[in-house]
């Protein structure tokens, strides 16, 4: 197994580990999360903030380094430009995280929690990848 291969490999296993420990896996938290005028759960708003510390790590690491350890070169956005299609892509994924309670990530993590509930969203985003997928095409 090649080293890009296995830290791939590492690094999926901690995310998702990290997501079903936080409980962001969960759809009745995340929606307990957003319920701001129910009965609010701020538990996910403090896995958000912890998350800020290892990312301001990686961030400032990532400065220094010339490429990553497993790849050429950084894939990083081409550009910062805010247009239509980003502000449409951004309310669907609030507006599915919300009714659904789930978003990617948290989707396939929550596979092996409940395959039932996050089987059916994982089946619905991907088909909702090729739909996106055919219409850009054209």
């Amino acid at each position: 197994m090649s080293r890009q291969i296995l830290l791939a490999l590492l690094a999926g296993v901690l995310f998702g580990a990290g997501l079903a420990i936080s409980g962001m896996a969960d759809p009745a938290r995340v929606r307990g999360f957003l319920d701001l005028a129910g009965t609010w759960d701020p538990t996910l708003a403090f896995v958000m903030g912890g998350a800020l510390i290892p990312m301001a790590l990686a961030w400032g690491i990532r400065s220094k380094l010339e490429h990553p350890l497993a790849a050429p070169a950084f894939d990083l956005p081409e550009t910062r430009r805010i247009d239509a299609r980003l502000i449409a892509g951004a309310a669907v994924f609030g507006i599915g995280w919300g009714v659904a309670g789930l978003c990617p990530g948290p989707a396939f993590a929550g596979l092996a929690v409940n395959a039932a509930a996050a089987g059916t969203f994982v089946v619905a985003m991907l088909a909702g990848m090729a739909l996106h997928r055919l219409t850009l095409a054209r």
